[in-house]
């Protein structure tokens, strides 16, 4: 796997941007695996944080795994000369949640794979880990729309 993109090096592979962003860096990817490994750093200032459980509800998890796809298709899109491109969950499936949150001060490890390829539609298997173990897994159908996204979220 190649190295790890942190801090601004993030925004020039994603299009989220502001709280939007929830992905705190990637630990790694593979062009010719089509997998890449992220991380978040749950924290109070997440868009999804829930004070009341102390954390960001596991649901959330299916959000982390298509951030983790962008910024492959922002790495792999990178390659070769294009910008960022906003996507689109088309559905999402066989997604198992084990934890009903994530905790604040946990560092989730996202973990995508790309399986089909279908035109502008891609299947990817993701999971979330936390402590590593799998905490939340499942299959998100996505679509690129295509373009320059600016500040998109």
């Amino acid at each position: 796997m190649a190295a790890a993109i942190e801090g601004e090096a993030l925004h020039e592979i994603m299009p989220h941007r502001g709280r939007m962003l929830l992905l705190s860096r990637v630990l790694g990817w593979s062009l010719e695996e089509r997998s890449i490994e992220a991380e978040c750093s749950v924290s109070e200032g997440c868009l999804f944080y829930d004070a009341a459980a102390g954390g960001i509800p596991s649901w959330a998890g299916f959000e982390l795994i298509a951030q983790s796809i962008a910024a492959f298709s922002g790495i792999r899109d990178g390659k070769s000369g294009q910008p960022p491109k906003i996507g689109f969950v088309l559905a999402v499936s066989k997604m198992r949640m084990e934890e009903p949150f994530f905790p604040a001060g946990s560092a989730l490890t996202i973990r995508s794979r790309e399986t089909e390829s279908m035109g502008p539609a891609r299947v990817f298997e993701g999971e979330v880990l936390l402590n590593g173990r799998a905490a939340l897994a499942g299959t998100l159908t996505v679509m690129e729309a295509g373009g320059e996204t600016g500040a998109g979220g």
